[in-house]
């Protein structure tokens, strides 16, 4: 059985919506992965289980999404050694609350911290965390790259094909 190299945390499952995008991109990449909820303020013991042997259970990196207070993901990263991602969740204050929460760590606890609902971007930082080690998952990685622009260099072609009786390119 395949084990995980990425676990992807939510306070609960109405967090998924957002979570899941993170699941989405590392499936495409084909990195095994977990999915879970653990909430840092309804069950902190099996928070503390779960990120004090997450390095021995031959976890890589951890997304923890959190909205509101926002204390999962720096719960976590008190309690273990490998790399945590927190993903701010719109859940009040269009989640600026929660984006501060996970900003603002400690000195010595770092979360390593994307925008407001994005937990895409979450995904594709653990897999360029976890290509570092890996030839393989690099290779993709830099297909991934290749393919923005691609698609940037398209989009500016086809606006060169807009024509308006003032636009000079």
């Amino acid at each position: 059985m395949t084990k995980a190299r990425v676990s992807i945390i939510m306070g609960s499952t109405s967090d998924l919506p957002v979570m899941e995008e993170a699941a989405i991109i590392l499936n495409e990449f084909e990195v095994p992965f977990e999915m879970n909820a653990l909430s840092a303020h309804r069950t902190p013991a099996e928070v503390e289980t779960f990120a004090s042997s997450a390095r021995g259970n031959g976890l890589e990196v951890i997304i923890a999404g959190a909205g509101m207070a926002a204390h999962l993901p720096g719960v976590i990263a008190a309690q273990t050694e490998i790399p945590v991602i927190g993903v701010p969740i719109k859940a009040s204050l269009n989640g600026w609350d929660a984006m501060l929460s996970i900003l603002q760590m400690p000195p010595g606890i770092p979360v390593a911290t994307v925008g407001i609902n994005a937990a895409r971007n979450a995904g594709l930082l653990a897999i360029q965390m976890l290509a570092l080690h890996d030839p393989a998952l690099m290779e993709k990685f830099a297909r991934f790259k290749e393919k923005l622009k691609e698609k940037v260099v398209q989009a500016n072609r086809d606006l060169s094909e807009v024509k308006y009786p003032f636009k000079t390119n």
